[in-house]
């Protein structure tokens, strides 16, 4: 038992003296270090940030004032410049890519018969203001967020500080205000859409065979395709209440949120926003250059009857077969045609 204990008391001796010899090192680096770098408190605030150290104190009333140093900023922080930044930033040119390869590669969808300048009615004038208030405003978001999120790193080696400072203030500035709009335009829209956008027989059929759609296939539809409809259930009514609503969490701060609420917000309102940014830019290809005489039906609220027959056969004969017009219907057979080409 004698050498036990004089072995324990070796061991305690030992750890004592190098306890004291690791203290005494870190006593002369703090000396050496308010020689060499006055002002320096790192040490001090490692102990602060340390896990189960003391409840700090200021004297600042409120939620988290007695946090100082918040750890989990630095992980917010790694994610939002490191894997977001990163596959976010390439999922969005993959996306651009492909759309580039689809329409060099074969083409805009195009009409098979000619036009026969018999319109009919697509779009109703309220239908068409919510449509554009909300994609216009969904374009300055879309494009003042990819300034804030990547601008760093793509913009600012090209235009330099001075002038992607001013930008991202711009930037930022544009994307708080135009927010509350967008979320408005988005309810409206989501109000005025979502009947006509309930699934329906041959959804299922149409996206087995989506991919031969930009081969020039006729695929019979509603008053909207099967694409159409996962563009607005997914891209409008999921990913845009997510980045609505962790818009706003993160708009509003002095609703008293903590900062790990501010922070998760953040990771999801970026995540949420690229992956709608991808599907919006599939929509703003199809309704712009991707199909011939898509704009036409949101610009002006008409389409030419040979394209309703060839892209939504279902909902044309719908129109055809009802006795009088409705909103976003044909005016009925035997009627008197709104407008002719001349």
């Amino acid at each position: 038992m004698s050498k036990l204990w004089k072995l324990c008391l070796a061991l305690a001796l030992l750890t004592a003296a190098g306890l004291a010899q690791a203290q005494s090192q870190e006593q002369q680096q703090q000396k050496q270090r308010q020689l060499e770098q006055p002002g320096n408190n790192a040490p001090v605030w490692r102990d602060v940030r340390k896990e189960g150290s003391q409840e700090n104190y200021t004297s600042i009333k409120g939620r988290e004032t007695n946090v100082l140093v918040q750890s989990a900023g630095n992980t917010w922080r790694q994610m939002r410049n490191g894997p977001i930044t990163f596959y976010g930033g390439w999922l969005v040119v993959l996306v651009v890519v492909v759309l580039a390869a689809i329409y060099f590669g074969m083409g805009p969808v195009k009409l098979h018969d000619k036009p026969t300048g018999r319109l009919m009615a697509r779009f109703t004038l309220a239908e068409r203001w919510a449509h554009w208030v909300m994609g216009i405003s969904f374009v300055v978001l879309g494009i003042t967020g990819l300034i804030i999120l990547f601008g760093k790193f793509v913009v600012l080696p090209v235009i330099g500080y001075t002038l992607f400072a001013w930008l991202t203030a711009l930037a930022k500035n544009l994307h708080n205000f135009v927010a509350p709009l967008f979320i408005v335009s988005l309810l409206v829209f989501i109000i005025m859409y979502a009947k006509d956008n309930l699934p329906e027989k041959g959804d299922a059929t149409w996206l087995a065979n989506g991919w031969k759609f930009f081969r020039g296939m006729h695929l019979p539809s509603g008053r909207f395709n099967a694409g159409e409809k996962v563009w607005f259930w997914v891209g409008v009514v999921v990913l845009c209440l997510i980045v609505s609503v962790t818009g706003l969490i993160l708009l509003f701060p002095n609703f008293d949120q903590v900062r790990s609420t501010m922070q998760l917000a953040n990771i999801i309102h970026a995540i949420a926003s690229v992956l709608v940014i991808g599907f919006g830019l599939g929509h703003i290809y199809m309704g712009s250059i991707g199909v011939e005489g898509a704009y036409r039906n949101m610009a002006d609220g008409v389409t030419d009857e040979v394209w309703a027959r060839e892209h939504h056969e279902l909902w044309y004969n719908e129109v055809k077969r009802s006795a009088r017009p409705a909103p976003g219907g044909a005016v009925p057979a035997g009627a008197p045609h709104m407008k002719e080409k001349q």
